[in-house]
């Protein structure tokens, strides 16, 4: 069966030039998941892909081919066609009852993904695969209940994922929001002056048994007033913050014995997909494990909790560690300041901004007492906790779809034989 028997490729979509109508751009199709990250509107100019909820999109230029960008659309308003790059093949299937969540499995199969890079052509850096090169790829002569079989029990897990992902922008958004009331803004200390709380009362946020962890008044420091009894601490002085090493001085000393390389791209990407490889006997500080808060310094300074697996740490990466204060809060203090860290790096006349550690020095963060600190995490260690966890739950069953696609496609497992370890799993 060749994939044109399923697939219309680049199928015409009605957009009246000149209108405006939601847009994907190729930075939202991720590399190893199946939702985009983003949908935008922009004024349609009559180039450009088009597609509706349902169909795949198919990188087809390097890099992005190689990296995998891929996504089956999903999000936009009902009835409604959207409109992206000229780079994006759209496979949309002619049964879509049957064949739209197979299709996209298909579009992420390693030998299809091959295949395509085989066949791309043009020049070094601009390389790319047209849906004729593609179109006649064998498939298994899968029946349509095979495929659609195929379809439900990977999208179950890419379900959950979503899921997963879901409650995690939440949790973190509450966390995000109970740092800010409690350690910027001081709201429940500027609650008691003015009157607005009472001990008993809950305000939003803020359960009536914390309500003595808050002084009654604000008191002023060197940069601006803060609780009473509490004190204005820089980032390295309540943190470690230590930087990655040159880890090409680092090869592995077998093939079977190595630690996946932790870059900046790695961090981005949440996972640590093609990355380069070293030593499996760098000094143990110097391995991050799920869990840890990874500090990109340079080039593109984001703050994350790496849940991709074990690995080493590449230079212009902080690993961030603390015995002073609770890993959520250095998370947060850091991520607190990433806005004034991003503006001192895009300053820097370099073709790399970053930061220097002088600016973990500038850079403060109110803290409690001990004794309180300890009380706060009681109430936000929990959220915390939660976000690695399903985190970590996410990358298991990524890793169970990324096993089970290639053996489903190619023929190897049966649907009822995935459904049981899938079953199993969730």
């Amino acid at each position: 069966m060749k994939l044109s028997d399923l697939i219309d490729f680049n199928p015409k979509r009605p957009i009246e030039k000149g209108a405006i109508a939601p847009f994907i751009e190729m930075v939202d199709l991720p590399e190893g998941e199946r939702d985009v990250s983003g949908i935008g509107n922009r004024i349609f100019n009559g180039g450009g892909s088009k597609f509706k909820n349902g169909d795949t999109l198919f990188a087809r230029i390097t890099p992005c081919l190689e990296n995998g960008k891929t996504a089956k659309v999903s999000g936009l308003p009902e009835g409604n066609i959207a409109h992206g790059s000229t780079e994006f093949i759209v496979m949309a299937a002619k049964d879509p009852d049957v064949d739209e969540d197979f299709i996209y499995y298909v579009a992420r199969y390693p030998e299809f993904r091959a295949f395509a890079q085989g066949r791309m052509e043009g020049t070094s850096g601009r390389q790319r695969v047209s849906w004729q090169a593609i179109a006649d790829y064998e498939i298994p002569d899968f029946s349509g209940h095979e495929r659609s079989g195929i379809g439900s029990v990977l999208s179950s897990m890419d379900n959950l994922i979503a899921n997963y992902r879901r409650v995690n922008q939440s949790l973190e958004a509450m966390a995000r929001a109970l740092f800010k009331a409690w350690f910027v803004d001081f709201e429940p200390v500027r609650a008691k002056i003015e009157g607005r709380w009472q001990r008993g009362q809950s305000l939003p946020g803020l359960p009536a048994h914390l309500y003595d962890l808050f002084p009654d008044q604000l008191v002023d420091s060197e940069l601006g007033e803060i609780p009473e009894g509490w004190e204005m601490r820089s980032l390295d002085s309540i943190a470690n913050y230590l930087n990655g090493l040159a880890l090409q001085k680092f090869p592995p000393e077998s093939d079977d014995e190595f630690l996946p390389v932790i870059k900046i791209a790695q961090l981005r990407a949440g996972n640590t997909n093609g990355a380069d490889r070293a030593s499996a006997r760098i000094k143990p500080e110097y391995v991050v494990v799920d869990g840890d808060v990874l500090f990109s310094w340079s080039g593109s300074l984001e703050v994350e909790v790496w849940n991709g697996g074990r690995g080493a740490l590449n230079q212009h990466l902080f690993k961030v560690t603390s015995d002073t204060v609770p890993k959520w809060f250095y998370f947060f203090a850091t991520r607190h300041h990433l806005q004034s860290f991003r503006a001192i790096a895009a300053d820097k006349a370099t073709t790399m901004g970053h930061i220097q550690r002088k600016h973990l020095t500038d850079a403060r963060v109110a803290v409690a007492s001990p004794e309180g600190m300890k009380k706060f995490d009681i109430a936000i260690a929990p959220l915390f906790d939660q976000l690695v966890s399903n985190a970590q739950q996410s990358r298991s069953l990524a890793q169970l779809r990324d096993t089970l696609l290639p053996k489903l496609i190619s023929g190897e497992l049966r649907v009822p034989d995935a459904e049981r370890i899938v079953g199993v799993v969730v």
